[in-house]
């Protein structure tokens, strides 16, 4: 009898322990997906400030983009590619987020999603881009952050030249 009783405890304490990961991960989850909108509020509002607080500050913080430099090392650089961004496109921006991913493991998760672009040039000539974007998000102080991103497009190997309206 007793060790069915210290058996029926362990599981217990296991069925306890699972939920509460599982809840923790939910809210980690709400979390990313809360710092995902916060992302695409700023970039709609073309608010460089509110689009940078969703990256890990400093040197913590690694870029692959769509455009030159192949990479980005710190905050600091990436800020200046949002800031090139917005001034190069000085028209009405709107960008959305669909297929939106997010893998929470402890204190890091990943996630990937399609991001679509809808520009106007300074010479208001409209242009649209579907990018594919990969993060990897790091808990740091309790609030969660992307710390790597690969933004991307899709190249056709017979012309050379990225498709920039990609479809599934």
């Amino acid at each position: 009898m007793r060790t069915l009783t210290a058996v029926s405890v362990a599981i217990f304490a296991s069925a306890n322990v699972a939920a509460a990961d599982g809840s923790t991960a939910a809210a980690d989850k709400a979390s990313i997906q809360s710092l995902e909108n916060t992302y695409n509020e700023g970039f709609n509002s073309k608010d460089v400030d509110k689009v940078m607080s969703v990256y890990a500050p400093g040197k913590q913080l690694f870029v692959f983009d769509v455009v030159p430099p192949r990479e980005y090392t710190s905050w600091e650089a990436y800020k200046k590619d949002f800031e090139g961004l917005f001034s190069a496109f000085p028209g009405p921006m709107k960008n959305t987020i669909s297929d939106q991913t997010i893998h929470v493991v402890g204190s890091l998760a990943y996630g990937h999603n399609i991001q679509t672009g809808e520009f106007v040039s300074k010479d208001g000539k409209k242009v649209n881009i579907v990018v594919r974007t990969t993060d990897i998000y790091r808990k740091l102080n309790g609030k969660w952050l992307i710390v790597e991103e690969h933004n991307s497009v899709p190249v056709d190997l017979d012309t050379m030249k990225a498709d920039t309206v990609s479809k599934p």
